[in-house]
C-alpha cells in the first residue's frame, strides 16, 4: 500500500493516543484517573438538549446551507456583538464541525506551499499538524525567558517574506496563560500594518480567573471585519462543556468566508442540523451554564497548584485561564514522552507530553475533572517520581509498592 507524503508526515495525536491507551487499561477494570484530555465533565446545558431534541421530534433533518442555518448564525452574531464589540454580517460568519475545522478551514483556504505561519510556544498540539497537511510552514516562536508569555521583539524576528498568518490562542491551551491587553495591542497594530493574518482562537474567552481578561482583538483596530486582517475562532465545546457536539464558528471577511464556504462544501457538506440547533440553544438560553464552569475551574486549579507547589523539583507557573497547567518536571525527566508512559504504566495516571506543544520536560495536566481526581492523581505521580515521598500507596484496591527508585 501507498499513500501521500503530507499523509504519512502527520503526527498521531498525542491527547488522543494516550486517551486511547487509558481507554483499554480501564476496560480492564484498571482505576485510571485522565488528566490530559480538555473535556468538562458537566452534563450538557439543558437549554442545548431541548432545542436539539425538539429537531429530533419533528423528524424534519435534512441538509442545512453549508455555512450553518440562519437562527445560528443569528445567535453567533449576537454573542460577536455582546463580547466583541462588532457587528458581523451573516456573511461575515461560517459555522464548521468544531473549532478545529474552523481552523483547519482558514489555513486550507489562506495557505500556499511553503507559506510560513507563526506559531507561539506552548502552542496547542494540532497547529502544526494541520499547517504541514495543507503544504505550508509552521515557524515556532519560543519565549527566551523561560516563560510562556510571547514577545512581540521575538515575534518580529522570525516574520519573513513568506509569513503568511500568526495564531493567537488566550487563555492559552497548554499553559493557561492569559495574554496581556498590551502584547495583544501590539500584534493587533503589527499584523494590520503588515498585512498579516491573525488568527485567534479564542475557545477559551471566558475562562479566565483572580481578574484576568481575554481581550477581543477587535479592540485594538478600527478596520471593519471586512477590511481588518483578524479572523476569529470560537465554539460552544469549552464555554458550554460541549466537546462532543462540535459546532465552531469563524468570524472573518466576507471574500474569505466565501471561499472557506466552498471548501466546506466540498468536505462536510454541512454541519448536523441537530448540532447546530443544540449549540443556538447554548447560546440564547441562560448563560450561568458558563459561570458555573468557570467558577468550578477555578476552585480546582487552586486545589492542583496547591498539590504541584508540595511537589518536590516540580517548576509551575500559575495559570490564569482555561483549564490546563503545565509543570516542569524536567528535574525528574527531559523526556515528556518517556515520563507522560511512565506515569500512565506504573501510576495509571494520563497527563500529555510537553514536547507536543513545544515544552519538552513539561507534562500537560487538566484540571476539568473531579477534585477527588486531581489530589489522587498528583498523589500518585508523586509517589512515582519523588524518592522522598511514601514508598508504598493504594491504587483502587491494590497496594503498590515503588521498586524503581
Amino acid at each position: 500500500m501507498t499513500i501521500s507524503q503530507v499523509a504519512a508526515a502527520i503526527a498521531e495525536s498525542p491527547t488522543l493516543a494516550l486517551n486511547e491507551e487509558a481507554r483499554r487499561l480501564r476496560e480492564k477494570g484498571e482505576p485510571v484517573i485522565n488528566m490530559g484530555i480538555g473535556e468538562p465533565k458537566n452534563k450538557a446545558p439543558i437549554a442545548a438538549i431541548l432545542t436539539s431534541a425538539a429537531k429530533l421530534t419533528a423528524g424534519d433533518i435534512k441538509y442545512t446551507p453549508v455555512d450553518g442555518i440562519p437562527s445560528l448564525k443569528k445567535a453567533i452574531i449576537r454573542y460577536t456583538e455582546e463580547n466583541y464589540g462588532r457587528i458581523p454580517a451573516p456573511e461575515n460568519v461560517i459555522v464548521s464541525a468544531g473549532a478545529k475545522q474552523s481552523l483547519f478551514n482558514i489555513l486550507f483556504t489562506l495557505l500556499n506551499p511553503q507559506d510560513e505561519v507563526i506559531l507561539l510556544a506552548p502552542y496547542w498540539v494540532s497547529y502544526p499538524e494541520m499547517i504541514k497537511m495543507v503544504r505550508a510552514v509552521p515557524v515556532i516562536v519560543t519565549p527566551e525567558d523561560g516563560g510562556f508569555h510571547p514577545r512581540m521583539q521575538e515575534i518580529e524576528a522570525a516574520v519573513s517574506p513568506y509569513t503568511r498568518a500568526i495564531i493567537v490562542n488566550s487563555p492559552n491551551n497548554p499553559s493557561g496563560v492569559v495574554y496581556s491587553e498590551a502584547f495583544i495591542a501590539d500584534i493587533v497594530d503589527f499584523c494590520e500594518r503588515r498585512g498579516i493574518y491573525l488568527i485567534m482562537d479564542d475557545i477559551y474567552h471566558k475562562l479566565v480567573y483572580d481578574g484576568a481578561c481575554a481581550v477581543p482583538a477587535y479592540r485594538y483596530t478600527r478596520k471593519d471585519i471586512d477590511s481588518s486582517m483578524v479572523i476569529v475562532v470560537n465554539g460552544v465545546s469549552k464555554l458550554y462543556g460541549m466537546t462532543g457536539f462540535r459546532i465552531g464558528w469563524t468570524v472573518a471577511s466576507r471574500k474569505l468566508v466565501a471561499v472557506m464556504n466552498n471548501v466546506q462544501a466540498q468536505t462536510t457538506s454541512c454541519t448536523a442540523l441537530i448540532l447546530q440547533a443544540a449549540a443556538e440553544g447554548a447560546l440564547t438560553g441562560l448563560q450561568n451554564v458558563v459561570e458555573s464552569l468557570r467558577m468550578t475551574f477555578d476552585n480546582n486549579r487552586r486545589v492542583i497548584m496547591q498539590e504541584l507547589r508540595a511537589f518536590n523539583g516540580v517548576r509551575v507557573i500559575e495559570p490564569q485561564g482555561a483549564f490546563y497547567v503545565l509543570p516542569d518536571f524536567s528535574a525528574y525527566s527531559k523526556d515528556s514522552v518517556a515520563l507522560a508512559r511512565m506515569l500512565l504504566q506504573k501510576a495509571l495516571v494520563v497527563t500529555v507530553p510537553g514536547k507536543e506543544f513545544g515544552m519538552e520536560g513539561h507534562l500537560r495536566l487538566s484540571y476539568a475533572g473531579s477534585v477527588k481526581d486531581i489530589q489522587t492523581a498528583v498523589e500518585r505521580m508523586k509517589w512515582a517520581l519523588d524518592p522522598t515521598s511514601p514508598n508504598e500507596i493504594y491504587i483502587g484496591d491494590r497496594k503498590m509498592v515503588r521498586d524503581w527508585l
